[in-house]
């Protein structure tokens, strides 16, 4: 994380100093920042004559802010610029002898609960005050698991509604599928229901569902399979109306998969160096000793294959499990998408 640490007096600023010297044990980069007034200064700090001065740029440059300020100025100072637990960064209060740590905003999607638990094992005697209740209780918190499996989030304004269902222990609904929900199983009051069972008390985890309840979406891994010498332009276009169907984006892509004999095919290849997206190429073992029910493929006749767009998908994929079955276009692009 890219962290500021905001002191006003020469006290927080010789803190600081010391708490810099901790972080040098991770792979955070720490810049400090303190008033004019303060006396021999060192490298990688920041001057400022008034705190409001570098507010604003520290709020959108930072990863974390570190105040060594009281609580209540904090609070004060950082009121107007708060916007969104999905954008803020996170804000952490710490004393003037690094012994206590409080993460005050963005505690999961900011991951400010975290960097307090780092603080705490880094700094001796250290205690951290995390007030999140779902942490406190040891209850799946739905955006804190986001994270963890790269999931992007939307609709968080849901969010409370269902924290506050599983603390007070009552059943959450999750439209998934089933490779996503074995990774829920172990907790408690999570009910796995099929997508056309969505109600105001449900979570939806898929990347091509569209629905107003908290949704979180997993990365996307396409297979493409292709006529020799498809041109670049008519793979992008098929691509671009599958996306288009499913709602999806290039940033929801991971990468790509197709059969080796594609290699060459400088259209899939300039389309991969365009995107900036990784493709793999697989062998026809690799595609073969697959168990799934692909769809009837022209490479079984051709290669001798199960099929190309619909196996290249499921082994690019985290969790092996395809969400859209090949599709043809033009008769001479087929693409299947795995997450």
């Amino acid at each position: 994380m890219k962290i500021a640490i905001i002191t006003i007096n020469q006290p927080s600023y010789d803190s600081a100093l010391r708490l810099v010297n901790y972080l040098q044990q991770t792979n955070h980069t720490a810049t400090i920042f303190t008033n004019k007034s303060v006396k021999n200064i060192k490298q990688n700090t920041k001057i400022f004559q008034k705190l409001d001065d570098i507010l604003f740029d520290a709020w959108k440059n930072f990863d974390a802010l570190v105040f060594i300020v009281a609580i209540g100025a904090v609070v004060r100072k950082i009121a107007p610029y708060l916007q969104d637990k999905s954008i803020d960064p996170a804000v952490l209060v710490v004393n003037l002898d690094l012994t206590k740590i409080v993460p005050l905003v963005g505690g999961h999607i900011a991951q400010a609960n975290n960097l307090a638990n780092e603080l705490t094992q880094l700094l001796p005697n250290s205690v951290n005050f995390i007030s999140t209740a779902t942490d406190q209780l040891n209850i799946l918190s739905f955006d804190t698991f986001a994270i963890k499996y790269d999931f992007g989030i939307k609709n968080l304004d849901k969010l409370a509604n269902i924290s506050n269902r599983l603390i007070n222990q009552k059943k959450v609904q999750v439209a998934t599928y089933d490779s996503i929900f074995k990774l829920l199983q172990h907790y408690e009051n999570i009910l796995l229901i099929p997508f056309d069972k969505i109600d105001n008390n449900s979570v939806v985890i898929s990347p091509i569902i569209q629905t107003n309840m908290l949704l979180l979406r997993p990365k996307v891994f396409v297979g493409i399979g292709c006529n020799k010498n498809t041109s670049y332009e008519l793979i992008k276009k098929s691509l671009d109306e599958l996306l288009e169907e499913y709602h999806l984006q290039y940033d929801d892509i991971q990468s790509f998969g197709s059969f080796e004999a594609k290699q060459n095919e400088q259209g899939l290849l300039k389309l991969c160096d365009i995107l900036n997206k990784p493709i793999r190429f697989f062998v026809k073992d690799d595609i073969n000793q697959l168990q799934y029910d692909f769809s009837k493929s022209a490479s079984t006749k051709f290669f001798g294959l199960k099929g190309v767009a619909e196996p290249s998908a499921i082994l690019s994929s985290k969790y092996k499990e395809l969400i859209i079955k090949k599709r043809v276009f033009y008769k001479s692009i087929t693409i299947a998408i795995a997450i």
